[in-house]
């Protein structure tokens, strides 16, 4: 029985990540240079239910703009920990045409209800749009499995960088960077 407790237990802190401890950096560090492949055309997002915006976002009307696409659960320590890096990003980088989007996919029955949703985003202080995506259409679309993901989509609509988990603070900035300096779409 001990062992069956062990292995739930075991599951449970797991859950919310990729296989294994991600590794956490200090998010003050040297510069980091980071070679930006094209990934392919990001899915649309289906989302009818937004926070903090007055209508749904559609990727097709954010070219020449950088998307920060997080997949998230407000329940899962792993995205608490992410959200302080993704509020910086997303006051620093606003202005230069970064939008951030955070994609909310419920893990458990109790973070499918909108005004539980609501409670953790005034919580964390999340001032970015985010996505009410219970029946996971925008997270299947991206072929997703964890929580946080966190998805770079450049100016023209590719996906260009993915990062699974915490930590990679620099290399994400520098990404984020990478593709706000490219030309426009």
């Amino acid at each position: 029985m001990k062992i069956v407790i062990v292995l739930v237990f075991g599951v449970l802190l797991g859950a919310c990540t990729a296989s294994g401890s991600p590794e956490v950096e200090d998010p003050i560090s040297e510069p980091v240079a980071i070679q930006l492949e094209d990934l392919g055309p990001a899915p649309e997002l289906e989302n009818e239910v937004w926070l903090n915006t007055d209508q749904p976002l559609r990727l097709s009307d954010l070219r020449g703009q950088v998307v920060l696409l997080e997949m998230w659960t407000f329940g899962c320590v792993n995205c608490q920990r992410v959200i302080p890096y993704i509020r910086e990003w997303y006051e620093t980088y606003r202005e230069q045409d970064l939008v951030v989007i955070g994609n909310h996919y419920p893990e458990f029955s109790h973070e499918r209800e909108l005004s539980n949703l609501e409670a953790a985003v005034e919580r964390w202080g999340i001032k970015y749009p985010v996505a009410q995506d219970n029946d996971g259409r925008t997270w299947r679309a991206y072929k997703n499995h964890y929580w946080p993901t966190l998805y770079l989509i450049d100016k023209a609509g590719e996906l260009r960088y993915v990062h699974i988990g915490e930590g990679r603070y620099a290399e994400t900035e520098a990404a984020i960077q990478q593709l706000l300096a490219e030309p426009g779409a």
